[in-house]
């Protein structure tokens, strides 16, 4: 997700340190920014923050970290954040390509991977969140057997992801090929969620384990 570049962007995240990681100054020592320690679960790619926000008014006993690259967009996440209140959730602004060199080994409990950008051709199959190389980060980061959340509307994602999770050898919990038909219960729709389904999108679910 794109937003018109906005030149305070960085100076605003900054003045909200106590929520937001701008300069990695918790690279490593990731529970060092949360009150109390928890699981931690994060999201790579917040959107708006919608999705977040709600996991962790949800669950206080759970810390969520939101991971985003583009500045713009966490403004609108730092505001949601912000407005909550809430003492589990905390953004790092961070690109997915550096994730083993901010966490440690195993301190990871889930991964959430919501609409992720397709990267529809294929020599851009590299830069896909579900590709070898980022499947490699998280199996890093990740406590053994946790679970890897991945949503899309995308068909050609989705067959992608499958193949390469599969090809990993990930074993796979669940895979809904219609989330909204039956829509389970704890399934919290995000931003893109909303708008792709009220276009007449399936959304398509994987939950996965290493």
């Amino acid at each position: 997700m794109r937003m018109r570049n906005k030149p305070w962007a960085f100076d605003y995240l900054k003045s909200n340190a106590h929520l937001v990681d701008v300069e990695e100054n918790y690279k490593g020592r990731i529970k060092e920014f949360f009150p109390k320690e928890q699981d931690l679960h994060i999201e790579i790619g917040t959107g708006m923050g919608t999705f977040i926000t709600s996991l962790a008014a949800r669950n206080p006993n759970i810390n969520y970290l939101g991971i985003e690259i583009d500045k713009n967009v966490m403004i609108r996440v730092v505001e949601k954040a912000e407005a909550l209140k809430l003492d589990n959730l905390r953004l790092v602004l961070l690109d997915a390509n550096h994730l083993n060199d901010y966490f440690q080994v195993s301190e990871v409990d889930k991964i959430y991977l919501n609409f992720s950008d397709p990267w529809p051709k294929n020599r851009h199959a590299k830069r896909r969140l579900t590709h070898s190389t980022f499947l490699t980060s998280y199996k890093s980061i990740l406590r053994e057997d946790a679970i890897v959340e991945f949503k899309t509307d995308n068909r050609g994602l989705f067959e992608f992801s499958l193949m390469s999770m599969n090809e990993f050898g990930m074993t796979f919990q669940n895979i809904n090929l219609d989330v909204h038909a039956e829509e389970p219960e704890e399934n919290i729709r995000t931003e893109y969620e909303e708008k792709f389904s009220s276009q007449g999108h399936k959304i398509y679910w994987i939950q996965a384990s290493f």
